[in-house]
């Protein structure tokens, strides 16, 4: 069982054309939560955690008064792949808006191609970008996790949990303490401006 507080995260609502069109969700809409990204990724922690609050302000700005349509977005990531956790992000990235490098959906009559829309060590100001292939507009991200600061002891715990000299109490310490942290991040610090900056441009 999940944390209970992954129920409190607002969900990503996205139009889906391609979807839409071969009937596998109704009117192409499609819904995605954290814990889905939880899933996707294999652990919950501020990394993933900031991927998705800035797919949730990036989409909300890109697309102010309408439904995000996924297959239709570049992502642009400042990293390298395979340096950090440039994979994580780009993988929740990914997932989400259906942006893939070479590896994704070569479309179906000319349309629906998914490939070539997540671009790596990409020139943009911040972590990563998000693109609006029919328009060109572009909302730049960045994220800061350390001004919520995590438990001194954190990293402590978790030497004795990897070396495997914790016991069940040392662990459960230590895990309440990491999705506290995720917690501040998604839900107590969500609207915090320096947690998030972002810069936004229109096209010329």
């Amino acid at each position: 069982m999940m944390p209970f507080f992954f129920k409190s995260i607002p969900e990503l609502t996205l139009y889906d054309p391609l979807a839409d069109m071969l009937g596998a969700a109704s009117e192409g809409i499609m819904t995605y939560s954290y814990a889905e990204c939880v899933k996707l990724a294999g652990h919950s922690c501020p990394t993933v955690a900031g991927t998705y609050l800035m797919l949730l302000k990036g989409l909300k700005l890109l697309y102010p008064n309408t439904i995000p349509k996924r297959g239709e977005i570049r992502v642009l990531m400042s990293g390298k792949l395979g340096e950090g956790v440039v994979g994580v992000m780009a993988n929740i990235a990914s997932f989400v808006t259906g942006a893939t490098d070479i590896s994704g959906f070569h479309g179906l009559g000319g349309k629906f191609d998914r490939r070539n829309l997540l671009i790596f060590e990409a020139n943009i100001e911040g972590d990563l970008a998000l693109e609006r292939v029919d328009t060109g507009e572009r909302v730049s991200l960045t994220y800061n996790p350390k001004i919520i600061p995590a438990d001194p002891k954190t990293g402590e715990w978790l030497e004795f949990i990897t070396r495997d000299k914790a016991d069940g109490e040392l662990k459960k310490l230590f895990q309440n303490s990491w999705q506290d942290r995720v917690k501040s991040i998604l839900i107590e610090y969500v609207e915090h401006p320096g947690l998030v900056i972002y810069t936004f441009e229109k096209k010329q």
